[in-house]
């Protein structure tokens, strides 16, 4: 019966390199349901950075990207032998359970993540995450402009509004009424990365009676990426 099962066999080479994208199904109507804060909810934002963590921890990848209800993950070794039955099933369940068991109150319907795997090249991870950098972007300026919107018309006129506007005009509306994107925490504006880096420790060896260092890799949560570059994800491998 094993040969009824579809895609079983179908592979992702294990050499190559490949992003797994996650997205939320249906926060919209979570962010509704839970009366999330608008246009940022720092605790939702604090859960997604969590399960972020848990994913970094459990399948070991390059960099782990999220904003919105949306992670990007760099895998430099792909798991499960490369199936992407499996890649897909257990990855966006993980995070799915991950989410629950951080976010730790009554959902009025069960949480769930869908994934999407896209194979890529070297050359190619500047370029995807670039793409996903600037729609974070977009989305800043969109929550901000929505939000604004909707503090002075009903949500029905708000939403007619910004149909009309594209990412300048919106700014500028900000802009006039003194609320300067400029000034908005980096996060919201870039996303948060999740990564490796060295920390230094100083010990002592006893043998040879004197200071040592030493380095050890920590999973750091940034908050303040920079613009990506090449040379940010060159550092990265």
């Amino acid at each position: 019966m094993k040969d009824f099962e579809v895609y079983s066999n179908l592979k992702v080479p294990v050499n190559s390199k490949v992003v797994m994208r996650l997205d939320g199904r249906n926060f919209h109507a979570f962010a509704d349901n839970m009366n999330l804060e608008k246009p940022y909810d720092k605790e939702f934002y604090q859960v997604m950075v969590e399960v972020s963590k848990e994913l970094f921890r459990e399948f070991a990848p390059a960099f782990v990207y999220t904003f919105s209800d949306e992670i990007n993950i760099l895998m430099n070794e792909i798991p499960f032998n490369g199936r992407i039955e499996k890649m897909n099933s257990i990855i966006s369940a993980f995070a799915s359970s991950s989410f629950t068991m951080y976010y730790d109150k009554g959902f009025a319907k069960p949480v769930a993540f869908d994934s999407r795997i896209i194979p890529i090249t070297k050359e190619d991870i500047y370029d995807y995450f670039k793409w996903r950098q600037d729609e974070a972007w977009r989305n800043c300026i969109n929550a901000y402009g929505i939000s604004f919107l909707k503090s002075k018309y009903s949500n029905k006129i708000a939403n007619e509004k910004i149909k009309g506007l594209n990412q300048s005009e919106i700014h500028e509306l900000l802009f006039r009424n003194n609320i300067n994107l400029n000034d908005v925490e980096v996060w919201k504006k870039r996303g948060i990365g999740v990564y490796r880096k060295n920390r230094k420790v100083i010990g002592f060896n006893k043998k040879e009676l004197k200071e040592q260092v030493s380095y050890r890799s920590y999973i750091h949560v940034d908050c303040e990426l920079p613009i990506f570059s090449n040379e940010f994800f060159n550092s990265l491998m």
